[in-house]
């Protein structure tokens, strides 16, 4: 099945890992051939006169779970009062085969995150179109119901209470 994805979490604390030396060039995600292939092709118009989604190609608003927990910023108001500013960070994922390396993770359903990434894994609901623009302006992709390595889950039900005491 080849070498189990690494959770990327860490990176933002610890700096990136260094990969093991003589590693081959990654693959190219198959998702961006189809999509570039589709974009020579014509595209169907829809009903408002916008470009329809591309055949193999899951429309924009298409719902999915994506393994993310909440982060918090503490800063200040103009007038001096201290305040945490909440946002989400998405989990993104050391991948073989991706061109830069680092995807993030979107399943179709919530039981498939689960089975992938194990019941503590915590998570947000998003579309898939406003998902892939945000990471993509990072070089990130997005892989979609992704077939994740056997192994010890990233999240045990500890962790989950280390992070809520830490983040309190």
């Amino acid at each position: 099945m080849g070498e189990p994805n690494r959770s990327r979490l860490l990176d933002y604390t610890q700096g990136p890992a260094a990969g093991p030396p003589g590693v081959p060039e990654p693959r190219r995600s198959r998702l961006l051939d189809l999509v570039e292939a589709e974009a020579e092709a014509s595209v169907r118009p829809s009903a408002a006169g916008r470009p329809g989604p591309k055949p193999g190609v899951p429309p924009y608003e298409t719902p999915v779970f994506v393994p993310a927990h909440p982060r918090y910023v503490d800063t200040t108001y103009d007038d001096g009062r201290p305040v945490r500013v909440p946002f989400i960070a998405y989990e993104l994922f050391a991948h073989p085969t991706d061109v830069t390396g680092t995807v993030a993770f979107a399943f179709t359903t919530l039981e498939r995150l689960v089975t992938a990434l194990g019941e503590a894994q915590p998570w947000v609901a998003t579309s898939l179109g406003p998902l892939a623009e945000g990471v993509g302006e990072q070089g990130v992709t997005v892989l979609l119901d992704p077939r994740v390595a056997p192994g010890p889950p990233n999240w045990q039900l500890a962790d989950l209470a280390a992070y809520a005491r830490e983040v309190r």
